[in-house]
């Protein structure tokens, strides 16, 4: 119980990513957000984006695999009551995004994608830089929205 309240503790404690992402990490998150989602596209583009921000961190690289399948989904009484976007695991430095909406199968909407895909890159990040094990706490959503605001993605908002 003890280590689980210093990794809350800590992962409470950072707020922000330590680096700034280069103006080739811009360009590509804006590239990203104005794909036309097709699973190979993505994949490039997120691959490059990815290799930019472990640099950025000094990390190792991640591999990553977009899926044309659609996202896992639990039904209950005819209503998804939850999905699964994609996942990271630590042992293999490893993410997997599901590109196609739960139900109908269509390509994910850009914003979405990219908020999967940062989501993902974060929990590599804490496990990886920070020493975590990686759990959704305020802070890892302030993280996210640090990184966010570094690559331009907050600026209309």
């Amino acid at each position: 119980m003890f280590f689980f309240k210093n990794n809350y503790q800590k992962s409470q404690s950072a707020t922000k990513v330590k680096f700034r992402p280069p103006q080739e990490a811009r360009k590509l998150a804006a590239k990203l957000l104005h794909s036309k989602g097709l699973e190979e596209e993505r994949q490039e583009l997120s691959d490059d984006l990815l290799d930019v921000l472990a640099d950025c961190a000094q990390l190792d690289i991640v591999k990553l695999k977009i899926s044309e399948t659609n996202q896992y989904h639990k039904k209950k009484g005819g209503r998804v009551v939850y999905k699964r976007y994609g996942y990271y695991k630590p042992d293999t430095k490893y993410i997997y995004i599901q590109n196609r909406t739960a139900v109908r199968g269509q390509i994910l909407a850009p914003k979405t994608f990219i908020d999967t895909l940062l989501h993902e890159w974060m929990h590599h990040y804490d496990s990886q830089k920070l020493g975590l094990n990686s759990i959704h706490t305020k802070g890892f959503y302030m993280r996210i929205k640090d990184l966010k605001k570094k690559l331009g993605l907050l600026d209309n908002v």
